[in-house]
This record gives structure tokens, C-alpha cells and sequence, in this order.
């Protein structure tokens, strides 16, 4: 067994994690934006992005341990289409990444590994910020209510009403 063999293995299990949060954020994203909410659809976006920097973050770390980078999600994509249980999943989603990479962080320093433990730690920093938001939103949901996701299909439907249409075609 290699020095660095147990914070590959975990590294690795962070990477199929983050890759399985990219495809369940991207669904949402695609499916929010075809509803018309388009900031919930942008958050879902932006947020697999950062996901996509964390998956490639773990490999660069893996690579330095000279592991090899196991590219495969850890889960299937949960087909859900209601914006209250997309916020519940994704919320749920971040919470048990925190967890997980606290776990993970304290394994690598039990296994004196303290660059894994840091970026490990780095990324606990990330999910917290990524629960928030989408706790705020949710909060926002419950508050305002269908409302709320209506009035942002509104403010998309306006803005491509008023939009310049193509010019003319040239003769």
C-alpha cells in the first residue's frame, strides 16, 4: 500500500461525488430554464460550474500523488422536475458533501496527508456557501410563495417580448 493510497481513494470518491453534483445541477438548470425561472436556472448553473472547478481541483491533487483520476459519477440523476424538491435535493446534496469532506479532511490528517486535508477543507468552505444560497431561496420559495417562481417566468417572458427582433434580411 502506497503512502498516499487511502487519500487517493478518498479523493477520488470526493471526484464521483462532484461529478454526480454537476449532472443532478445541470438537469435542474435545464429544466428550470425551460419552466422560465431563470435566476433559480442560473444558480443551478453557475453552482455545477463551481462543481465542475471542484472535481478538477481533487484530480489535480490526485495527480500530484501520482493516483490516477476515476471519472465516474456516484450516482444516477434524480429525474425531478418540482422547483420545491429540486431546492430540497440540492440542499440535501450540500449538506452531506460537508459532512463527507469534514470525514474526509480529518481522515487525511489522521494519515498525515495535510495538502489533501486542505483542499478537503477548502471545498467544505464551498458547499456551506452553495447550502446557503440555496436555503435562502428556498426560504424565498416558502415566503413568497408560487409567486415568487411566477413572477420570474413573468420578468423572462417581458424580456423577450421586448427584445429587438432580427433585422432585415438583406436583399
Amino acid at each position: 500500500m502506497s503512502l498516499h493510497e487511502k487519500s487517493i481513494e478518498l479523493l477520488n470518491r470526493a471526484v464521483a461525488d462532484e461529478i454526480q453534483a454537476i449532472h443532478q445541477y445541470m438537469y435542474f438548470h435545464f429544466h428550470c430554464d425551460d419552466q422560465g425561472y431563470d435566476p433559480l436556472s442560473l444558480l443551478f448553473r453557475r453552482i455545477a460550474i463551481e462543481e465542475m472547478l471542484h472535481a478538477e481541483r481533487l484530480a489535480e491533487r490526485i495527480l500530484f500523488l501520482k493516483g490516477d483520476v476515476v471519472m465516474v459519477a456516484s450516482g444516477p440523476v434524480q429525474a425531478i422536475h418540482d422547483v420545491h424538491q429540486m431546492l430540497d435535493t440540492a440542499m440535501g446534496m450540500e449538506l452531506g458533501a460537508v459532512r463527507l469532506y469534514n470525514q474526509m479532511a480529518n481522515e487525511c490528517a489522521a494519515n498525515a496527508d495535510s495538502g489533501s486535508k486542505q483542499v478537503f477543507e477548502s471545498l467544505v468552505a464551498d458547499e456551506e456557501r452553495h447550502y446557503d444560497q440555496f436555503e435562502t431561496l428556498k426560504e424565498n420559495v416558502q415566503r413568497f410563495g408560487e409567486q415568487f417562481l411566477a413572477l420570474q417566468s413573468m420578468e423572462r417572458s417581458r424580456a423577450l417580448a421586448s427584445a429587438p427582433g432580427p433585422g432585415p434580411s438583406p436583399a
